[in-house]
């Protein structure tokens, strides 16, 4: 199957964290730019991570992954369940689609508890998944229509549907009815788990479907990539998490993630040792532009056994400026936050299909620095960008169309400002409006230096 490339268009949330109700364009309306950017802004507590958090949520689901049971507690405390809807573009050489896929997340008390404290513990569980789609080749036009619909009793509906994917097989459909309850069971997606996937793979008898659905599969494996604030964390406890993504002879390539301690030499397996030095050299070219004369070498002190009696590689990071060569853990840790998202940053230039997601892009980085990345990013690269930021900098670089804000409004808590005009500076125009409040929704519940002044005063008082 062709490579497909793939974009998030829309992201609507209800009763997930702070957000009763959130709905957000991704697509630039204002000018054609191959690439996709959206930069989230707001004050804290908005709504900002919510979105970067439902769409590792798209990823997890996509991968046919459990959802990590902190997730339960993201529900809002107003709703007996979240729920999720995205709208995204797939397109081949042959034919475009356009795809809904939208689902409920709810908070179950874990059966499997054991702890003799008789504390409950509790799951988060995907359900009622739809998965609706329209196409458009150069022989037909097929309408939005429900492809998949698990919702009711039966394995999956439309009939006529489930009949055209998986086929009237009595006893398969007895098998995806047990894959159906073991994927509510423990937190997976049923639509893109690996026993349907494998009857469609196998019974389908519709070829658009098929190649739309491992489409889908594909990107959340390959090419959607997330990135939140754990990793800002980890570069605080001295580690340093690598995030990767390269191609390789297969046509999917390699993605993953390394965190590598840097307080000391460690060991690690000879594949990761294999794929480091891959990526470095790549890295290397941007990044001594980006920070001039640094380059990043990895230190091999020789092969030496893992824990589990395979071989592996002793190996520690360094760094090189001005001929001299040092530990990175004396680096920054802005220098380090960039080495660590680099590579997905060089690949969302290149790479059409890529998707990357990032929580608080700008900690650490020189704001005239991130502004520039994001300026060239966005006009010359070709991926589908989406951070969350407080650093307004990139405000004045980015085209506004690529810009949105959160709202003090949990039912609406995201909007596009209006009214900028083409030689208004969208800083300035935000500041604006933050005094003044021209928006349809409150973007910031202003505070009273006063009364800050006092509170301090009082606080010391005590």
């Amino acid at each position: 199957m062709e490579r497909a490339c793939v974009r998030i268009e829309n992201i609507k949330i209800e009763n997930f964290k702070n957000v009763k109700m959130g709905q957000i364009s991704l697509k630039n309306n204002r000018k054609n730019y191959k690439a996709s950017i959206l930069g989230i802004y707001g004050q804290n507590g908005s709504g900002k991570t919510a979105l970067i958090d439902a769409i590792m949520l798209l990823k997890l689901a996509l991968c046919g992954n459990s959802i990590p049971s902190e997730y339960a507690d993201y529900i809002n405390v107003d709703g007996k369940y979240a729920t999720m809807k995205y709208e995204l573009t797939v397109k081949l050489s042959h034919i475009s689609y356009k795809v809904i896929y939208e689902f409920k997340l709810k908070k179950e008390i874990e059966e499997d508890n054991e702890n003799i404290l008789d504390i409950e513990n509790y799951k988060a569980v995907i359900y009622d998944e739809i998965l609706r789609c329209s196409y458009v080749t150069k022989e037909e036009s097929v309408r939005m229509s429900k492809l998949i619909n698990t919702s009711e009793g039966e394995v999956f509906t439309p009939k006529n549907k489930y009949q055209m994917l998986v086929g009237k097989s009595k006893s398969l459909e007895t098998e995806l009815q047990v894959t159906k309850r073991l994927a509510l069971a423990t937190g997976k997606s049923f639509i893109f788990s690996k026993d349907l996937l494998k009857a469609i793979t196998q019974q389908s008898s519709h070829l658009h479907y098929h190649d739309l659905i491992k489409a889908l599969v594909n990107y959340g494996q390959y090419e959607l990539l997330v990135i939140n604030t754990k990793y800002n964390g980890l570069i605080s406890l001295n580690a340093l998490p690598l995030s990767f993504k390269y191609e390789n002879n297969e046509r999917s390539g390699i993605v993953g993630n390394i965190a590598l301690p840097l307080n000391e030499a460690q060991t690690i397996p000879l594949e990761v040792v294999d794929v480091i030095e891959k990526i470095i050299p790549n890295m290397n070219i941007v990044l001594s532009q980006i920070i001039p004369g640094l380059t990043i070498s990895m230190h091999n002190f020789g092969k030496q056994l893992l824990k589990n009696g395979k071989e592996g590689c002793r190996v520690q990071l360094m760094s090189k400026k001005n001929h001299k060569e040092i530990p990175l853990r004396y680096e920054s840790e802005g220098i380090k936050k960039i080495i660590s998202i680099l590579q997905l940053l060089i690949v969302v230039y290149n790479n059409s299909s890529i998707t990357v997601a990032i929580d608080e892009l700008d900690a650490g980085i020189f704001e005239y620095l991130l502004g520039e990345l994001l300026r060239i990013i966005s006009e010359k690269g070709k991926g589908q960008l989406i951070f969350t930021s407080h650093n307004l900098r990139p405000l004045e670089t980015l085209d506004k169309g690529f810009i949105a804000f959160t709202t003090t409004n949990p039912e609406n808590r995201y909007l596009r400002m209006t009214n900028v005009k083409e030689n208004n500076n969208l800083r300035d125009f935000y500041y604006r409006d933050i005094v003044l409040g021209e928006q349809d929704e409150v973007v910031y519940d202003l505070t009273n230096n006063y009364d800050i002044a006092l509170a301090f005063r009082e606080a010391g008082d005590m």
